[in-house]
């Protein structure tokens, strides 16, 4: 961890800024090894640009800071002031006019506080400041990625065993996750859509019973020791209509067209584009509703985001999805992804390549 903290510390000083701030758990786990949330109380990891580090937090937490190695660890009790503490270290740092970045997800009620302690202080975004270093994976998490994408990849049997006349989304969603945690993953998400619920992208997975013809999305996910894996297929329950056929035809295209864009040196925004063409030049142009996939490491979406029109500079290291797909309102959805790491000369998919034809479950 302490070369985590040395090159955040050496991309603070590159960037002008004195210090930074992190609330999320996943950020405090990326840098310390420690990643318990506060929910409501009062708790921030600092990093300054000397690479000194120290936590503020709660009194019930303290043991498990210390067993992560933080030495420097400034624990209050329910009852006291915690910004008293912040205004103490602030002092010690010399932050009362310095330019300090906080994550995107630290609360604005504790952003509110800190800066009424420092009103002459700058606060500034610094996401960008943890995304350069969190973007870069290392070997080791790319194991533990694979891991995941690998138990995802084989909890899909257990799936489409699941899908059957009169199951309901939320039988087959909790087969996947029962599945997930049998063969050593934390499960995190399992959305399943069936029929006309897989036109909306994002369904809230249901009571809704399948039926004979409907084309299910599969769009789920584990967690192996703080790594995220994410996966969609699509299946058809019975016999499959020729334009479910078709759709899949075309979104299978899709998804390796983008795949077979990603090196170092492109851009996001030209990955979307090669996908997004081959949808646009079968007629489904305006039933492709999202960007084409979004980065992934200890969270489940960070940067980059391969959006249409993004100037984001792919490179190695970076692991994304690749999730192109057509939505035809009131009737079924096709999505296709994987997750793809970046190499030195082209990526690596860690998940198995897609069915070549749209699944039938008889």
């Amino acid at each position: 961890m302490s070369d985590r903290i040395s090159r955040l510390a050496s991309t603070l000083q590159e960037a002008g800024i004195d210090a930074f701030f992190a609330w999320a758990p996943v950020t405090m786990r990326y840098f310390t090894g420690y990643g318990e949330g506060a929910h409501e109380r009062f708790m921030a990891l600092g990093v300054n640009a000397k690479g000194e580090v120290a936590m503020i937090c709660p009194a019930l937490s303290a043991t498990q800071v210390a067993r992560a190695g933080i030495k420097d660890a400034r624990p209050w009790r329910d009852g006291e002031d915690p910004l008293a503490l912040f205004k103490t270290l602030s002092d010690q740092w010399n932050l009362e006019s310095s330019i300090i970045a906080v994550e995107d997800e630290m609360p604005a009620r504790q952003l509110l506080e800190m800066q009424g302690v420092l009103p002459a202080a700058l606060f500034k975004p610094g996401q960008s400041v943890i995304s350069t270093l969190m973007r870069k994976k290392d070997q080791q998490e790319l194991d533990l990625m694979c891991r995941a994408a690998k138990i995802a990849d084989d909890a899909l049997v257990a799936g489409h065993k699941a899908i059957k006349v009169g199951a309901t989304e939320n039988e087959v969603s909790d087969a996947l996750s029962q599945e997930m945690k049998r063969l050593g993953g934390l499960p995190t998400f399992a959305i399943i859509a069936a029929g006309a619920n897989g036109a909306e992208p994002h369904h809230l997975t249901d009571a809704t019973p399948l039926k004979d013809g409907d084309v299910v999305i599969l769009d789920f996910g584990c967690d192996v020791d703080g790594y995220q894996s994410d996966i969609t297929r699509c299946a058809c329950l019975g016999r499959a209509s020729d334009e479910a056929k078709k759709v899949y035809d075309v979104v299978l295209r899709a998804h390796m067209a983008s795949r077979d864009k990603i090196r170092p040196g492109v851009t996001a925004g030209e990955i979307d584009r090669a996908g997004r063409e081959v949808i646009e030049q079968a007629g489904y142009g305006e039933y492709f509703v999202h960007r084409t996939g979004h980065g992934i490491g200890m969270r489940g979406h960070e940067e980059p985001y391969i959006a249409p029109g993004s100037e984001v500079v792919i490179q190695e290291g970076d692991c994304f999805s690749i999730e192109p797909g057509i939505y035809l309102p009131g009737r079924f959805g096709i999505r296709i992804e994987n997750i793809v790491a970046v190499t030195a000369s082209g990526y690596e998919s860690q998940n198995e390549d897609p069915a070549s034809s749209l699944t039938e479950l008889r």
